[in-house]
């Protein structure tokens, strides 16, 4: 699969390990890839974004997914439907960090037996690249560029794609942004 990569979807998977390893990050995730996303330029993805998610609104979406890290990974409706149930994840997550530090649910901490090499993808970020896979062929196109990245993280539902869609980046919204933009 990885053969048939862009150069800008290849610079995607490579910005993402890296943001993995600038945080600690023992893997890398989906919100890697997508924070890789934005620090891209002159693509038709990161030209989708900036059109749709742009440049004054991204810290806002870079809180939002600040935010689920620290609920480790809960969604809003994750959240949402244990406080039906009587739990209160926000006051959950501040006895925690009380107790054990900010950031203690985040899962991203270093590893202190970490071997020098590589960090490993997680099972959602794999997931992320096969989606986009599809996406490609469902689109008929030979290869997978960023843009197939981008629409796969919209379609996966959980924090990342939440947080895209309350920023307005939705499938169908990428999809038509992505048609006005020319290949490089």
């Amino acid at each position: 699969m990885f053969e048939r990569l862009t150069k800008a979807a290849r610079a995607v998977v490579k910005g993402a390990a890296e943001h993995a390893e600038r945080r600690g990050a023992t893997v890398v995730t989906q919100e890697h890839l997508l924070l890789a996303l934005l620090d891209g330029e002159g693509t038709r993805a990161t030209e989708a974004l900036r059109a749709l998610c742009p440049p004054d609104r991204r810290p806002s979406l870079v809180a939002a997914l600040t935010d689920a890290r620290r609920r480790a990974g809960l969604s809003r409706a994750d959240a949402e439907a244990l406080a039906d149930l009587g739990i209160d994840v926000g006051a959950i997550v501040a006895r925690v960090e009380e107790t054990h530090g900010e950031g203690a649910l985040a899962g991203d901490r270093r590893d202190s037996g970490r071997r020098s090499g590589r960090r490993p993808f997680s099972r959602e970020a794999k997931g992320i690249l096969e989606k986009s896979l599809r996406v490609a062929l469902a689109r008929k196109d030979r290869e997978i560029g960023d843009e197939h990245i981008l629409l796969a993280l919209t379609t996966t539902g959980g924090v990342v794609a939440e947080a895209l869609a309350d920023h307005g980046v939705t499938y169908a919204s990428v999809e038509a942004a992505v048609a006005g933009v020319p290949a490089p």
